[in-house]
């Protein structure tokens, strides 16, 4: 059935360009830049991921920009024009300000386009678990689903999508600030892999400190039983995505599948974009599923 609204997120939903256009799902990029050189995070098109990586490797500088209100301005109107509403989720206000962006964009569109709807939706998420929801809320709209029962869904569900992800290289969390030096240090030497998640207000938060790779892999899979929807009956879809880090990300999958044999299809894993990446560096993976409200 086909809808006469568009669902719209931002580039950090972080799936592959051919699946946001399989799926029908609109995105606006963010940028960033290397070492003073601007690039889109277009989804490894301009820069591909292991470049990007390589560079952050090689030692270049990275630093993010959010979508600005006239960037938000031209992707809105693109649909405005063509008589479509629209649904657009941004990446979690406890990560970028970009919501505040798109709020103001919507009202300045609202008085050239009143016969139109704009809503703007806090996804509380980021990376492919921002990407799991836009991909439910793109069935929802093949089911059938109206403008407002879409925008509900999405209101009333998000906080069940659970993020939760470690990195086993520590050099871009102590840049950022979320390790301390001598924790980044003294981690390093004991093969520390730091467990987060995101929580209710869509910030990252610190949650563990896992002591090597391989536990942190076996580590994050049994959150998912703890968390998920059902516990080890699970039915729902399962993302991970990695910063360059695939074989890390592929030993969780298969553990994911092995432990949940009533998933929806094989764990689909793309890698985390560069705005994300940008903040994590190499070695992050994350893994996404549907599951209880997060709490703080």
């Amino acid at each position: 059935m086909s809808q006469n609204y568009v669902l719209s997120c931002c580039s950090t939903a972080d799936l592959p360009k051919e699946y946001f256009e399989k799926r029908a799902i609109e995105y606006v990029c963010f940028s960033y830049y290397l070492d003073d050189v601007c690039y889109p995070d277009d989804l490894g098109q301009t820069m591909s991921f292991p470049d990007f990586y390589e560079a952050l490797i090689g030692g270049a500088e990275p630093r993010t920009s959010q979508v600005n209100v006239d960037d938000y301005i031209n992707h809105f109107k693109k649909f405005l024009v063509r008589g479509k509403d629209i649904i657009h989720l941004t990446l979690s206000s406890g990560i970028s300000g970009t919501l505040n962006s798109a709020i103001l964009a919507k009202t300045s569109l609202e008085e050239e386009f009143p016969d139109r709807r704009i809503v703007i939706i806090d996804s509380l998420a980021a990376s492919a678990g921002y990407g799991l929801l836009m991909d439910k809320l793109a069935d929802l709209r093949d089911e059938g689903k109206t403008f407002d029962e879409v925008v509900n869904f999405a209101e009333e569900n998000k906080l069940n999508l659970h993020h939760w992800f470690f990195s086993s290289d520590l050099t871009f969390f102590i840049k950022g600030g979320r390790v301390s030096k001598t924790a980044g240090f003294v981690g390093g030497l004991l093969n520390i892999c730091p467990m987060l998640n995101v929580n209710d207000e869509g910030k990252l938060i610190p949650r563990d400190k896992i002591r090597t790779k391989k536990k942190a892999i076996v580590d994050i899979v049994d959150r998912m039983e703890k968390y998920a929807d059902g516990g080890l009956d699970y039915s729902g879809k399962c993302f991970i995505s990695n910063a360059y880090c695939e074989e890390d990300a592929k030993a969780v999958a298969a553990l994911v599948e092995e432990r949940f044999p009533k998933l929806d299809g094989k764990v689909m894993i793309s890698s985390i974009g560069t705005t994300i990446g940008a903040h994590t560096g190499p070695g992050t993976v994350a893994l996404f599923f549907w599951g209880n409200k997060r709490e703080k």
